[in-house]
């Protein structure tokens, strides 16, 4: 595909593109990533590559991954020296095969509709990963650094937040993109927490919890997690039973987890 070719690209709802244009908002994210010729930097959709071309002139070469065939022939052409391509899906790729011997850094204007499960793929390679930036809903982002008590802290909350440091660094208006998405969106940095900082947990059992509790909001957790655990187990973690998910830091969702596995209790 020819630049000429590119300008008649339409965007495919199905890989929900949406195309970053706006040179002011591109400038901002490529300063707020600052990467350096030192960085495996590894772009999870390029596109078009209006963020790529600012990445290739911070790092030098950009790994990327991209779904479409056509804009994959295109990024091959446009950039043969400067840009190593990887053609498949984000979700389906397996992360570990990725320089599995360096340290990385992640980027990304995520498709709306994949963003939370990919988000959860990427945790299996957080422990060598440097850090990540990428646009997402705002909507989304909000959730993930949301803190307890706010309606909308939930399972995204408490999953990324055990894993992850994160802020939400800007919003980027519809505008900005081609075609505008009908939402807000904003940049969120991802930095994973060093594995010895990790509060010890069964994931297993973590996981199940968090996800029951958050089932149905509205329920106590005496109510809401009552397959895994007795109203007294829950106070014995240190909890009110009588509390809402919503209530629950990351801390309290952990010890909760690791009384579940003690009981043996996982996947049930």
């Amino acid at each position: 595909m020819t630049q000429k070719g590119l300008a008649g690209h339409k965007a495919r709802k199905r890989f929900g593109q949406n195309f970053l244009h706006d040179e002011h908002w591109i400038g901002r994210i490529a300063r707020t990533i600052d990467a350096t010729p030192a960085d495996t930097v590894v772009e999870i959709g390029p596109g078009q590559a209006a963020l790529t071309r600012k990445m290739i002139e911070q790092a030098g070469h950009v790994t990327a991954v991209e779904i479409d065939r056509d804009l994959a022939a295109w990024l091959r052409e446009t950039f043969p020296e400067t840009l190593t391509l990887i053609e498949v899906d984000a979700l389906k790729l397996d992360w570990q095969t990725v320089y599995p011997d360096k340290r990385i850094r992640i980027i990304g204007n995520l498709p709306y509709n994949i963003s939370s499960p990919l988000l959860f793929h990427l945790m299996a390679v957080a422990d060598r990963v440097i850090d990540q930036h990428f646009m997402l809903q705002k909507e989304v982002v909000d959730r993930m650094v949301a803190a307890p008590g706010s309606k909308v802290y939930g399972r995204l909350s408490v999953m990324l937040q055990y894993r992850y440091r994160m802020q939400k660094m800007f919003d980027v208006p519809p505008g900005a993109f081609t075609p505008a998405p009908k939402v807000t969106s904003s940049i969120v940095r991802m930095i994973p927490k060093k594995t010895e900082d990790l509060l010890p947990v069964n994931y297993q059992a973590f996981s199940d919890v968090v996800a029951a509790a958050f089932n149905q909001r509205r329920k106590t957790l005496r109510n809401a997690i009552s397959s895994f655990l007795t109203e007294e187990d829950i106070r014995n973690c240190e909890v009110d039973p009588g509390a809402r998910a919503e209530a629950l830091g990351v801390e309290a969702f952990v010890r909760l987890a690791n009384a579940v596995a003690q009981k043996g209790n996982v996947g049930i």
